[in-house]
């Protein structure tokens, strides 16, 4: 059934609202500091935290849910951005913002790897 229709579906009927979740929280942020990666930071983190839940949770079922799909490849999928991430990584690297630029992938990872940890942690153990 790997790449089915129905799975298909699941995918994009998770995916849309995660797309519009991440415009709207990157957005939120952007007059408030002055750089628009901290939003991106943010929906990131959260997307691993729930990844990692999401993950778990699916492995401790005995059959593999459709929630793994809707919720796990397409909403938080779509809700974290690894490219603009590195987009916005090597925007600070050509403005010459060295240091920014290794605060922003060291946090970015170190706390994104956390959360992960965290939500699946959470969800095999909690």
């Amino acid at each position: 059934m790997a790449g089915s229709a129905p799975e298909a579906l699941l995918v994009g009927l998770g995916a849309i609202p995660g797309a519009w979740l991440r415009l709207k929280v990157v957005n939120h942020f952007e007059p408030m500091v002055p750089k628009k990666h901290w939003g991106t930071l943010l929906v990131n983190v959260i997307s691993s935290f729930a990844l990692g839940l999401v993950l778990a949770l699916d492995e401790t079922c005995s059959a593999s849910s459709g929630i793994a799909l809707l919720m796990g490849v397409g909403f938080f999928g779509t809700l974290s951005t690894f490219s603009t991430f590195v987009v916005e990584l090597l925007n600070e690297l050509r403005a010459g913002h060295l240091l920014a630029a290794a605060a922003l992938a060291v946090i970015s990872i170190v706390a994104g790897l956390i959360a992960a940890a965290a939500g699946y942690g959470l969800g095999a153990y909690g």
